[in-house]
Order: C-alpha cells, then structure tokens, then sequence
C-alpha cells in the first residue's frame, strides 16, 4: 500500500484531531460544570461547535484529493475514539478499563479495513 506524505494527506489528519478536540469539548465538556444552566450549556456548545466545523470541513475538501469519503468518515471516528480518550481521562477525570480498550481496539480493527488494499 502506497502512503502519501504529501499535505493533502497530512493536513487533513491534523485539522480533524484540532476539531475533534473543540467537538469534544462541545458536546461532553460541560458534564464538568453540571451545575450550569443547560441553556448556558447549549449556547457556549454551539460557540465552540462553531469552531470545529471551520477545521471539519476544509480537513474533508483537503483530503477528499487523496483519501475516499468512506476513509475520512472513518479516520474521523478513530481521532474521536482517540480524543475522546484522553479527554475523559484527563478533563473528566474517569478511568479507562480494558473493556474501553478493547471495545476501542476492535473499531480500529475494523476500521482498518476500509484503507485496505
């Protein structure tokens, strides 16, 4: 299998980790702060939302020059898995068990299918 270093391959993995990280953030970030106003919660999610898809969308018009739909479909569902790991961990303060981690394995496994040959 031929692997591209060129941005058009590159750029976009990066662009979908960084709006990976303000989705997350969006959509989980405010199970830290249950005790705002859901309305609150909504506004400022939409507010970073917003920010997510200006890296979202040109990540997909970038790598949509070398990769398929189906593969940025699932490159980016692998990033979420990958961000909303350590974003548990390490702003929600929960533990991963090994049942995440091979739950977590086996979606790569099988994600992994889709850039085979």
């Amino acid at each position: 299998m031929y692997f591209s270093l060129s941005p058009a391959a590159i750029w976009p993995v990066v662009m979908l980790f960084a709006s990976n990280i303000f989705m997350t953030f969006a959509w989980y970030g405010h199970l830290k702060h249950k005790g705002s106003a859901i309305a609150l919660a909504i506004v400022a999610s939409w507010g970073i939302a917003f920010f997510e898809y200006c890296l979202a969308v040109p990540a997909n018009r970038i790598g949509s020059a070398v990769y398929t739909t189906a593969q940025l479909k699932t490159m980016q569902e692998v990033i979420t898995l990958m961000v909303f790991s350590g974003f548990s961990v390490f702003w929600l303060g929960e533990n991963l068990t090994w049942n995440h981690a091979i739950g977590f394995a086996l979606i790569a496994v099988g994600a992994s299918f889709i850039f085979g040959a």
